[in-house]
């Protein structure tokens, strides 16, 4: 049943200010300790008071201390540890573990163990990449392309790393499933023949990361369409999955997949859906006046709460024209670089990265809660425009988030300059947990890749998270405490 723009307004009339306090974190500002929720309508006098504790305490855990190894800063008291390195650690069938780590998700393993798998975004032919995704037998979907997945095991006094996947291209985002195993996004459009591919990609592919021979002769979920994928969540109650696109020319849109009757997930199952499975459609906002948002970056304040709809997608496939391209203006809602997503507090959380000039409104970033049961969409973070991204300080271009144990989100920062792991409270505050210090540039022009990957282990204790170039995971353990709200 769709929700009318009528509907939207008279609930949004009824409830008030109660339809903007979906989800659990509060809004973001740019800096560390600075108070965003100021900017909502709805900070209570109780929250006012929490806040002002949080600037007397701070609210993260203290400066980040310069790393003697030139790798990462952290807070005192915490550590890393590396897992992997591209180029220095090795496969067990002996290959280098592959570049470019990009998302990952953590499972328990066997004995105490715990199990990432562990996307490489790997664009374009093999030749173009020093170390590729190994072309393991049997797990190959097309051997032309240099993506795919690893599986990594780590123990105490121990790791070991395998092929997951390979043969898939632009391994970005993706998402676990609430059954036990990961999906994992092509960001791309290559078709049969363009870039050097022998197949069509973009589209998403699961992997087990408990049995290998359930990985063998990979298969792509075409039922979820074939776009530009960046990352994807499944509503462990309804059964749908929620899928986001990073592209532009025109903006990228948020998709939603509703099984087909009777189907029941479960390991394995995605790979026997028909193409043309279910119902794949694309979202449409609109404000509680029932005016039609054509771009998120409209939302100008934390806080914004729109209806949303659904219109279905005409050819998943994108056999001719590229999915959304397939709607015209006033069909859908758009959005740039709709990147990372984490199923949390009944609902979806969506990173939007940035916004500039393909946008009705420039932004640093936005992260959004999906409701589906109100089928509402709240703005929850909203940074402005980093004026001096190579100063330390202010955060820009979240990308990867996770929902912490703790209480509240941790983000990776693909952004402009210095590039942290931060975090925020449910009650607003912004803090820093982690900073890039491998300069991958000169000394006169450094450069500093982007995190990616961040994670919690299923027992809470350890965070995972990556820095993308030139691939190097890593475990942070430290006195991990419950954030104030």
């Amino acid at each position: 049943m769709s929700l009318t723009r009528r509907d939207f307004a008279r609930q949004s009339a009824l409830t008030g200010a109660g339809v903007a306090l979906a989800g659990s974190v509060g809004a973001l500002a740019t800096a560390p300790n600075a108070l965003a929720s100021t900017d909502t309508d709805v900070e209570t006098a109780a929250g006012a008071a929490g806040n002002a504790a949080d600037a007397r305490h701070g609210a993260g855990y203290g400066p980040l201390l310069p790393d003697p190894e030139g790798v990462l800063a952290l807070p005192a008291g915490f550590s890393y540890r590396i897992i992997t390195h591209s180029g220095r650690t090795r496969l067990e069938s002996g290959e280098f573990t592959p570049s470019n780590h990009d998302g990952t998700a953590t499972f328990d393993g066997p004995r105490g163990a715990t199990l990432l798998v562990n996307n490489h975004e790997l664009k374009g032919p093999r030749a173009d990449w020093k170390y590729p995704v190994p072309l393991t037998e049997g797990l190959v979907y097309d051997p032309a392309a240099s993506g795919g997945c690893t599986v990594v095991e780590v123990r105490r006094d121990h790791v070991a790393e395998w092929v997951g996947i390979a043969g898939t291209s632009t391994n970005c985002a993706g998402g676990s499933t609430p059954w036990g195993t990961w999906l994992t996004c092509e960001e791309t459009e290559d078709k049969a023949g363009q870039n050097g591919m022998t197949k069509d990609h973009g589209y998403v592919f699961e992997v087990d990361p408990e049995d290998r021979r359930a990985n063998r002769n990979p298969q792509p979920v075409k039922a979820f369409g074939r776009y530009a994928h960046e990352a994807v969540v499944i509503d462990p109650r309804r059964g749908h999955a929620y899928l986001t696109e990073d592209a532009s020319g025109p903006n990228g849109l948020l998709y939603r997949w509703t099984p087909p009757a009777g189907f029941r997930h479960g390991r394995g199952r995605l790979r026997t859906l028909a193409a043309d499975a279910g119902v794949l459609q694309a979202f449409k906002c609109f404000d509680s006046g029932g005016r039609f948002v054509d771009d998120l970056s409209r939302a100008t304040r934390t806080g914004t709460v729109y209806g949303v709809d659904w219109v279905d997608v005409p050819d998943r496939d994108a056999r001719t024209t590229s999915v959304r391209k397939q709607f015209t203006t006033g069909q859908v809602t758009r959005a740039r670089k709709l990147e990372g997503m984490w199923w949390g507090d009944g609902g979806a959380y969506i990173v939007s990265s940035y916004a500039r000039a393909e946008s009705p409104v420039q932004h640093d970033g936005q992260v959004w809660f999906y409701d589906p049961r109100r089928r509402t969409l709240t703005l929850k973070v909203l940074l402005g425009v980093n004026r001096d991204p190579a100063a330390d300080g202010a955060f820009d271009g979240p990308d990867n988030i996770t929902v912490s144990p703790y209480g509240g989100l941790v983000i990776a920062e693909d952004g402009e300059g210095v590039q942290h792991l931060f975090g925020a409270t449910d009650s607003g505050r912004t803090y820093p947990i982690a900073r890039n210090e491998l300069n991958i540039g000169t000394e006169e022009e450094p450069e500093y890749s982007e995190f990616t990957g961040v994670t919690f282990s299923p027992d809470g204790r350890t965070l995972f998270a990556n820095i993308q170039e030139p691939g190097i995971m890593l475990a942070i353990t430290g006195p991990w405490k419950r954030r104030r709200r």
